[in-house]
């Protein structure tokens, strides 16, 4: 069988291209697809792959800004010849579930999320603009949802990366689908071998409007707790200029010093709504809790009371009642559950579920199995 990886675009290291990585151990002869390629931050992962780029490859700009050239994505995506693929696997948040492919083949989309700034966070994304931009951008996205629609049609089988997610599909697409949670390293990220937990919260994130730190900022400016931030963003300066003495900035940090940082914190913090969240169950794999939004894919990952507690508005005064309370029952988060609870989102987990639903819709497009379609 021969198969292709269809990407959004390497430009940065994240939860979407650790699921390329895992997708390439079941598939090492996949070519991937992608519309940029940033050989710079990411060639010590992708180099030694067969990476297949767009156009817009050439201008270097897109390496680095690709965003901005979101109006030219579709047809990029479009230009890609699948034809020879018995085979195509998209990862998507975006663009890439539009590849047109043979009709002979079939297509899986993992879709990470319907794109939120054309579906549910359109007015909140388009308020920070002026009003000749908002009315651009405003033009582009209608044309966009059009383009996104028919985008979802070409895709054979749509597999979620939460119930979350999937819910969402259900309403922009009316496509039901497969919930398949993404691969967490929990060989790497452990428990520390001592005990010694430090005196401070932790947040690892990007720095953009929609994670919500500025909450979290504000309310450990009120609860004047040390609290870390590692991330970098757009948001890093206005972040930094209103936070008080007891919030350290680290920006970037290589995954050794998260690894020691989970290990060590007291929780993390985890203000935002994610489509699923990695780094909640990354730091659970290292034995620690959880202190997050009831809403998004942490309702999936976090255990109330067990792994973590829940703040249910989205505003400082929950999240420092969830604080409190955390601090009241501390005692009670056991370090072994939280890393066995951890470890059901493993990366051999993920291999082993979607292998398993390939086959099975392989078989069912053979007509060799399965009652009905999946």
């Amino acid at each position: 069988m021969k198969v292709a990886i269809v990407h959004e675009w390497l430009t940065t290291m994240g939860g979407s291209e650790k699921v390329i990585l895992e997708l390439k151990k079941l598939f090492p002869e996949a070519p991937i697809y992608t519309l940029v390629y940033n050989r710079k931050k990411l060639g010590r992962y992708f180099d030694k792959y067969q990476i297949i780029t767009s156009n817009l490859q050439k201008n270097p700009l897109a390496q680095i800004k690709h965003r901005l050239f979101f109006k030219y994505m579709p047809r990029a995506f479009e230009n890609f010849d699948l034809s020879d693929f018995d085979l195509v696997i998209s990862s998507s948040s975006a663009f890439a579930k539009g590849v047109i492919t043979s009709p002979n083949s079939v297509h899986i989309c993992y879709c990470h999320t319907p794109p939120r700034y054309l579906w549910d966070l359109t007015h909140e994304y388009l308020k920070d603009y002026n009003l000749i931009i908002r009315r651009y951008l405003e033009r582009n996205f209608h044309y966009l949802r059009l383009w996104d629609t028919i985008a979802a049609n070409r895709v054979d089988y749509f597999v979620a990366n939460s119930n979350y997610v999937a819910n969402r599909i259900k309403k922009f697409y009316k496509r039901d689908c497969k919930v398949i949670y993404p691969p967490v390293d929990t060989e790497y990220f452990t428990p520390a071998k001592d005990k010694n937990i430090e005196d401070y919260y932790l947040i690892v994130s990007r720095l953009v409007p929609y994670k919500r730190i500025d909450l979290a900022v504000e309310a450990f400016n009120q609860l004047s707790k040390r609290l870390v931030i590692v991330g970098d963003g757009p948001e890093y300066k206005k972040l930094k200029s209103i936070a008080k003495s007891n919030i350290e900035f680290l920006g970037y940090q290589p995954d050794e010093t998260i690894k020691d940082l989970y290990q060590r914190c007291r929780a993390l913090i985890f203000p935002g709504v994610e489509d699923f969240g990695i780094v909640p169950v990354e730091v659970q794999a290292c034995g620690r809790p959880v202190i997050a939004l009831k809403k998004g894919g942490a309702v999936e990952t976090v255990e109330e009371g067990k792994t973590g507690v829940f703040f249910e508005k989205q505003d400082v005064e929950s999240l420092k009642e969830a604080v409190y309370k955390f601090e009241k029952d501390i005692e009670r988060f056991d370090k072994d559950y939280i890393r066995s609870h951890a470890e059901k989102f493993s990366a051999e987990r993920f291999r082993m579920e979607f292998k398993d639903f390939i086959l099975k819709v392989t078989e069912y497009e053979r007509g060799e199995g399965m009652g009905g379609k999946v």
